[in-house]
């Protein structure tokens, strides 16, 4: 369920993998470009997907074919560190990434040019603040030693609550570290507070008498998650991309007729028990293709990507992320999840 570079508005979109699946991603119309095609044609995808709940559906699709039926040739890659995700598609190492929208609007302000075609969740709980016994309070943080993946949004998720409780990032001892090496580090009581997401999560709170302080649950619509491609892919090959969106859905479906066999495929993409992996259903939100569509619609308030995305791109800028405020405008890409709503419907 991770990336994931600083303050207020910037986490602005969620996910939560409830395995019954539900969904929202509106979409941006592209005049200039062609309609998708209805055959794909003999190109390879490769994608990037790393450890979060509403990515590891990725995993499923794999292993039951589901990419094979929809005609798409899949090299699926498996990414420890989600920054290397990240970094990997800018470097135009693989064509499309499983990444969050602060990322992927970050990676636009570098200079990458990226499309975003899907939103695979909303994180509703399943990225966290945990802290040791002895904080029960966000202002307890002051002077503490607080570790995360710097620029991911559970580093921006920290301080959101921190600017929330009315402290800035210099009332803290900041930590950066790769998530995995976060949660360790908080375990093994080098720092006294951590930012995570699932299924880090579940590390951190081992050690005894640690807590969640507070989570994305707190800040609706902070986190949001999503199938990202290249420019350079989506123009070359669209009914490639068509493919994959319609595998992301029938892939949804599919967890849902069979879920005793998706989440043990899920669990174990995890590296959790299926107990543990159950745990982390009411944190993630799953987007429907109704959800879907009305995410990519312009909008007023954070439920539209193209509004969360130009807070976000301003955001970068204000606080000297960005040399210029980022182009978002053709971010967003919503060809793919009409065409898969007007097939759904006449099926």
């Amino acid at each position: 369920m991770k990336l994931r570079s600083l303050l207020s508005s910037l986490l602005l979109f969620i996910a939560t993998l409830t395995l019954t699946i539900s969904c929202t991603n509106p979409a941006t119309n592209v005049e200039t470009k062609p309609p998708v095609a209805s055959t794909p044609d003999k190109v390879q995808v490769r994608l990037g997907f790393s450890a979060w709940p509403g990515w590891f559906p990725w995993q499923v699709s794999q292993e039951q074919d589901i990419f094979k039926q929809n005609n798409v040739d899949v090299d699926l890659k498996w990414f420890d560190g989600y920054l290397e995700s990240i970094s990997t598609l800018t470097a135009g190492q693989i064509d499309a990434n499983s990444q969050t929208l602060g990322d992927t609007v970050s990676s636009v302000a570098g200079g990458a040019d990226q499309v975003i075609v899907l939103t695979n969740d909303n994180s509703t709980g399943n990225d966290k603040i945990i802290v040791r016994k002895g904080i029960n309070s966000i202002a307890d943080l002051k002077g503490k030693k607080v570790a995360a993946e710097e620029g991911t949004v559970d580093h921006f998720l920290l301080l959101l609550g921190l600017q929330k409780s009315g402290l800035t990032p210099k009332d803290i001892e900041f930590v950066p570290l790769e998530t995995g090496k976060a949660a360790t580090a908080f375990v093994g009581g080098q720092v006294d507070a951590v930012a995570v997401f699932a299924p880090f999560t579940t590390q951190a709170l081992k050690l005894a008498g640690s807590k969640e302080l507070f989570s994305s649950k707190d800040f609706p619509g902070s986190i949001s998650d999503h199938l990202v491609f290249t420019r350079k892919f989506v123009d070359a090959h669209p009914d490639q991309v068509q493919a994959m969106v319609d595998s992301w859905f029938a892939t949804l479906d599919y967890i849902k007729a069979n879920p005793a066999k998706a989440n043990e495929i899920l669990a174990k993409r995890a590296g959790v028990s299926l107990d543990e992996y159950k745990q982390y259903a009411d944190g993630t939100k799953i987007f429907t293709i109704e959800e879907n569509l009305k995410a990519f619609e312009d909008g007023k308030d954070r439920t539209s990507l193209k509004f969360a995305a130009r807070e976000m791109s301003k955001f970068l800028f204000d606080i000297g992320l960005a040399k210029s405020t980022p182009d978002v405008d053709k971010l967003f890409d919503d060809r793919f999840v009409k065409a898969y709503a007007q097939k759904a419907k006449k099926a």
